[in-house]
């Protein structure tokens, strides 16, 4: 008996279930009736305001009741100036959906993302069908890519640097945004070896740096100072990001990477010339050469002879002199032996001596003429060692400056000008080309960069008022391309009968890759083209 009640109860559930699956299957409602779309641009700018379309249509039979809308922006968007993440819409504002109909809603907001990244909005309806119980929910996303952030954000970082020795490297930042961004973060991170010494912004921590709130046509810098304990030849790479943060996570905006290259000091033999182990020397210079050689045997030298052979067409060799050395001019040699050195007579393990010698450059040597890499070689030839030295020689970087206006400067009168920047580069290849200035305090920027596409290459710093365009690499005997920017001046009393500055401290820097030294031009200061009235 108990047997036939188990069965009967087994049979009774098997047939409730399979009523129960006809009868889902024999409704005529199915979600996919309803259509949902988000529709809103490909691309946008970084803080652009964003319209976003939601549109839905009822393609069924049946009346859609007590519907619910529910709009989530992307991350990190702003609506209705504070961060808002979902707007949802209720029965009272949508209304029934009935057979046929259509409705479209729109939303906007500005979104916020790292360059390139894409954000995604997303949609949700849910309702209920007329004469059913159950909900349905339909949902559709949209996503948009972030295509350019106006916002300067580098490095100003040597390619190489010796190891165990101090230097200074530097991060810009500037912004022609047409929307305030506020609380800010710089974040640098460090390679393995190095050593934080010092900022010139104050912080809670050496690798993170606040900025409460960057406006338009603002920008700053971050100077550091640092050394890096290494092995020659290792690669280093250093690395920063710009963002804001939300919810306990970094909005990263824009992110940057650069590598140093440890380098190698001179052993043995090396040389300075004027004080500097790697003198770049130009046309009419004196230059001062001290030969330093240094005993890193195991055992002591006696009676040597050091030779100097001079070797280039820009050398006046009726100008060398010496102290107790000989000069042949036959040979461009210079010879010092122990009666003049005592450290040539004996140089025991560990010590070191040094002879020196002065020689013009001629005043005539046209560089201009000469073909690319151009150099000055030296050769020191001492006991069994020879060692050759060349003396590069730098390119040269000149600044076409232009100011542009449609009217005449007056005292108490603003007026603005329309300046253009371009840069050539003769000898030899350079990188990180720059431009640097100084406005004066009675000039102001006004945002306005042509062309638009090299704006995110301009920054300027408030506290110092210092103009950077970062022009990038140039090659040999190339120019640049022009940009152009709008600044407006307000003249003053004691300018009147006079020339007004525009620019001050204008200079054009670069690394030359030829000779590894950075370069800075000084170029005259800029002025209005006629006299203030």
């Amino acid at each position: 008996m108990k047997k036939i009640i188990i069965i009967s109860i087994i049979v009774l559930f098997l047939v409730v279930g399979a009523l129960g699956f006809w009868y889902w299957n024999s409704n005529p409602y199915s979600k996919e009736a309803l259509k949902i779309e988000i529709m809103g641009p490909a691309e946008a700018d970084f803080s652009e305001e964003v319209e976003y379309t939601v549109k839905y249509k009822n393609n069924g039979n049946v009346r859609l009741e007590e519907p619910r809308l529910v709009f989530e922006f992307p991350e990190y968007s702003i609506v209705d100036q504070s961060f808002v993440r979902r707007k949802e819409l209720g029965p009272e504002e949508l209304g029934d959906i009935y057979p046929g109909e259509e409705k479209v809603f729109t939303f906007k907001g500005r979104i916020f993302g790292k360059e390139g990244e894409f954000k995604t909005a997303k949609a949700w309806l849910s309702y209920q069908p007329k004469n059913l119980s159950a909900r349905y929910e339909s949902e559709t996303s949209f996503s948009t890519k972030i295509k350019s952030i106006p916002l300067t954000f580098d490095f100003d970082l040597p390619s190489r640097v010796e190891a165990n020795k101090e230097f200074d490297f530097s991060i810009n930042y500037y912004s022609i945004l047409d929307y305030p961004l506020s609380d800010l973060t710089i974040k640098i991170n460090y390679p393995a070896g190095f050593e934080f010494i010092r900022s010139n912004l104050e912080s809670l921590s050496k690798d993170e740096w606040n900025i409460p709130i960057l406006n338009k046509a603002e920008g700053g810098r971050i100077d550091i100072r640092g050394k890096i304990t290494a092995e020659l030849g290792d690669f280093k790479m250093f690395s920063s990001q710009i963002g804001f943060w939300r919810e306990g996570e970094l909005v990263i905006l824009k992110e940057i990477s650069r590598g140093v290259e440890i380098t190698e000091p001179s052993i043995d033999v090396f040389q300075e010339i004027n004080g500097q182990k790697n003198y770049i020397a130009s046309a009419g210079d004196l230059l001062h050469y001290e030969i330093y050689f240094r005993n890193v045997g195991e055992e002591a030298f006696k009676d040597l002879f050091l030779v100097v052979r001079l070797d280039g067409d820009g050398f006046d060799l009726s100008t060398v002199k010496t102290t107790d050395g000989e000069f042949e001019q036959g040979d461009n040699t210079i010879i010092w032996d122990g009666k003049g050195v005592s450290k040539l007579r004996l140089l025991d393990q560990g010590e070191e001596g040094k002879v020196e010698f002065w020689v013009n450059l001629k005043k005539e040597w046209d560089i201009a003429a000469s073909q690319e890499n151009v150099v000055l070689k030296n050769t020191v030839l001492v006991s069994k060692m020879k060692e050759e030295f060349e003396t590069k020689v730098n390119s040269y970087l000149s600044l076409s400056q232009t100011p542009q206006s449609s009217s005449e400067p007056r005292v108490g009168q603003e007026i603005t000008y329309d300046i253009t920047w371009r840069v050539k580069n003769y000898f030899n290849d350079v990188k990180n080309v720059k431009v640097k200035s100084v406005l004066p305090p009675n000039v102001r920027l006004t945002g306005v960069i042509l062309p638009e596409e090299l704006s995110s290459n301009f920054a300027f710093d408030n506290s110092s008022r210092e103009i950077v365009w970062s022009v990038g690499d140039m090659g040999a005997v190339e120019e640049s391309s022009a940009i152009s920017f709008q600044v407006i001046l307000n003249p003053i009393f004691n300018q009147r009968g006079d020339q007004a500055v525009l620019m001050e401290q204008v200079r054009v820097l670069a690394e030359d890759i030829w000779t590894q030294r950075f370069l800075e031009q000084e170029i005259e200061e800029l002025k209005t083209p006629q006299e203030v009235q």
